[in-house]
């Protein structure tokens, strides 16, 4: 099936899954650009790839950069730690997201996929988790014609930083994964490329609505090799 070429954007292009979805949207033939909103370049090169530094508290004066724009892809994301106080974190992980997709509707952006977590809930006594569900609860409300939010788990590979509780669980569920058959598959850890691949995929078929994908839907659509083009 043929399709027209199609612009991508990319928010939290330079965390972990977000540079890994960066590459693999450049290898897809139906992306002719890929434009990233970033603080700071990633030390990528490649003619489709289009990097503008952006002030995120004044994300409003640079709209423009949303104009033409198929796929907006939202990979940004914290902890309280490194962002030092869950102010800073819900900054990061509700106002920065949400803003963007309101500057996306406005400028016509017809799909959006976004990076949630496992357990998002807006009702949840705990603050990630609650955070994490308000944040889907206010991008369904802006009114995309297909809206995708990805629920993983733990999520896997090298972030260039050391995050020690984060490490060592990701040993242990390494250890577990072999074992976690039936309900418990659900809660397996996943790769970052996975995901990257889970979302590309998603993102070519071009459903519409909102859909959610919890971490073994993650798991199933994000094999490597495999398109749903």
């Amino acid at each position: 099936m043929s399709h027209p070429e199609r612009k991508a954007m990319v928010i939290g292009a330079t965390g972990l899954v977000g540079e890994l979805l960066v590459r693999n949207l450049l290898e897809h033939p139906l992306y002719s650009e890929v434009r990233i909103l970033i603080r700071r370049r990633l030390d990528l090169e490649h003619p489709a790839l289009k990097q503008h530094v952006v002030d995120w508290a004044h994300l409003e004066s640079q709209g423009h950069l949303f104009e033409d724009i198929d796929d907006l892809y939202c990979c940004m994301g914290t902890t309280i730690k490194k962002a030092g106080s869950q102010e800073k974190f819900r900054e990061v992980d509700y106002h920065y997201p949400v803003r963007a997709a309101v500057l996306a509707k406005q400028y016509d952006v017809k799909q959006m996929l976004v990076i949630s977590a496992m357990g998002a809930n807006a009702a949840s006594r705990v603050f990630y988790s609650r955070t994490k569900g308000e944040m889907e609860e206010a991008l369904s409300k802006i009114g995309f014609r297909s809206l995708h939010i990805f629920r993983p788990s733990l999520i896997l590979g090298d972030r260039g930083e050391k995050r020690l509780g984060e490490e060592f669980a990701a040993k242990v569920m390494k250890v577990l994964d072999r074992w976690m058959k039936g309900r418990a598959a659900k809660y397996r850890a996943v790769h970052a490329s996975t995901i990257a691949q889970a979302m590309r995929n998603i993102a070519v078929v071009q459903t519409t609505g909102n859909h959610i994908y919890p971490n073994d839907v993650i798991h199933a659509v994000g094999v490597q090799g495999t398109s749903c083009v």
